[in-house]
């Protein structure tokens, strides 16, 4: 696809989000069955659902467009989930703590990759006048954020303290 328009820039973006985001709930579950603390696990395991819906969103959004989902793999969501792989799950840790404290590390990663994914589609749809298109993204990135802090409240709070 040559990228002529701004319209153009958006769906393959759209596509590339929808492509980390398959790669994203993948390793969030694979994080999820590593983690040792309850709370962190359940976090987890929303995320994986949020994750998913975000899918469903954006696979709505690409094919209303009369684009293919499945149009672009990320690459850049390639390189974080082998990050996360290898710093979260196939690291030799002695810590329950510890693992957790790097899982979360790994997921806030993913997360803000996704963020700075739908911060940026969400302002390609303003731009393109394509106010529902916007709306759902803006919901998907609120989303993103919501997690994301959750994550870092749980943390800095209780895992961090815990993995000293």
């Amino acid at each position: 696809m040559s990228m002529n328009t701004l319209k153009d820039v958006y769906i393959d973006q759209l596509q590339d989000i929808y492509s980390a985001n398959t790669q994203a709930a993948k390793m969030t579950g694979e994080l999820a069955d590593a983690a040792k603390d309850d709370r962190l696990r359940d976090l987890l395991q929303k995320g994986v659902a949020g994750i998913r819906d975000g899918m469903e969103k954006v696979a709505d959004l690409i094919k209303a467009h009369d684009a293919d989902p499945d149009g672009e793999h990320c690459k850049g969501m390639e390189g974080l989930v082998n990050e996360a792989r290898a710093h979260a799950l196939e690291e030799e840790f002695g810590d329950d703590d510890a693992r957790d404290a790097m899982i979360i590390t790994q997921y806030q990663r993913l997360a803000h990759y996704a963020i700075a994914g739908y911060g940026c589609v969400a302002a390609f749809a303003g731009r393109l006048d394509l106010g529902g298109d916007k709306d759902t993204l803006q919901a998907c990135l609120d989303a993103c954020y919501s997690g994301d802090r959750q994550m870092t409240e749980l943390a800095t709070s209780d895992i961090n303290e815990a993995a000293v």
